[in-house]
C-alpha cells in the first residue's frame, strides 16, 4: 500500500458529482432512495467515468488497486461504503480505485472507532504509520505502537478486513519487489561516489508496491542495506526520503 495523491477534479466533474449527491440525498430524506440502482445508473455518466480515470492516474501507469498495490484496479470503489453512508455515494473524496478481490474482502463492513474509520484511507493517510512489512514471510502486517505497547488498532483493522497477510500471491510479490529494492541499493553502495539523484529513479523504477515508504519512514529505515545507506551517505539519504516517502 503506497501514499496516494488526490488531485482536484475539473470544476464540470465536481459540480456534476456533486448534483448527483443532492439528487441522492433528497431521495434519501423522502425514503426513495434505492442505494445500488442510483449508483448504476450514475456510473455509466461522463462525470464518473471522468472520476475513474483520473484515479487510474492517481494509482500509477499501472493503475493499481490502491488498497493491496498489486492487483490491477478495476473500478471504483467507496471509502465508506455506500450502502449504509449513501450521503457519501458520489464524495470525489470517498472514491478510491481498487481491485475484485479487494473489494469482496472489504464489502460494507467499515470498522469506526469514535466516529473515526479504523481502515487506512491511502489517499488521505500514510500507510506506513500503520502498517509494517516482513521481508521473511512478503506479508503486510500492523505496526507495533512502542508508546502503548500494542499494535496499531488502524492497522490491525486494515489487515484483517483486506486479508493482507493471508493472500500468498501478494506476499510474493511484495517479496519480489523487496529484493529488487535492495538490489539496487546495493549497487548503489558499492559506487565511488553515490549519485541521489540516479538513486530516486532506479528505486521509483523498481518499487511496485509503495514499499518505499516502508524503507524511509517506517521500520525499514533498520533493515539492510537501508541502513548502512542512511549511516554512510546521510545527506544523499535525506535527499530520496524527501523525494520518495
Amino acid at each position: 500500500m503506497r501514499r496516494i495523491n488526490r488531485p482536484a477534479l475539473p470544476a464540470p466533474t465536481e459540480k456534476a458529482l456533486k448534483k448527483k449527491q443532492a439528487t441522492a440525498n433528497a431521495k434519501r430524506a423522502a425514503g426513495t432512495l434505492n442505494v445500488q440502482q442510483e449508483w448504476n445508473g450514475a456510473r455509466k455518466t461522463k462525470p464518473l467515468a471522468t472520476a475513474l480515470q483520473a484515479l487510474k492516474v492517481m494509482a500509477g501507469t499501472r493503475a493499481r488497486c490502491m488498497y493491496c498495490g498489486d492487483s490491477h484496479g478495476t473500478d471504483i470503489d467507496h471509502f465508506w461504503p455506500k450502502t449504509p453512508y449513501p450521503q457519501l455515494m458520489f464524495a470525489w473524496t470517498n472514491l478510491v480505485l481498487g481491485c475484485t478481490e479487494c473489494g469482496r474482502f472489504k464489502g460494507e463492513r467499515f470498522p469506526i472507532l469514535n466516529g473515526l474509520p479504523q481502515l487506512i484511507d491511502p489517499t488521505a493517510e500514510d500507510p506506513w504509520e500503520f502498517l509494517d512489512f516482513d521481508p521473511g514471510t512478503g506479508n503486510i502486517v500492523a505496526r507495533y505502537d512502542t508508546a502503548i505497547g500494542d499494535w496499531k488498532v488502524k492497522g490491525t483493522e486494515t489487515v484483517k478486513h483486506l486479508q493482507l497477510d493471508r493472500r500468498e500471491a501478494l506476499a510474493a510479490s511484495y517479496q519480489k519487489t523487496h529484493l529488487r529494492i535492495k538490489a539496487v541499493v546495493e549497487q548503489a553502495l558499492q559506487q565511488p561516489a553515490l549519485d541521489a539523484l540516479i538513486l530516486i529513479e532506479a528505486l521509483r523504477h523498481s518499487d511496485d508496491h509503495g514499499l518505499l515508504g516502508w524503507y524511509f519512514t517506517g521500520s525499514g529505515t533498520n533493515e539492510s542495506p537501508f541502513r548502512e545507506f542512511r549511516t554512510q551517505h546521510p545527506a544523499a539519504w535525506n535527499t530520496c526520503k524527501t523525494e520518495l516517502a
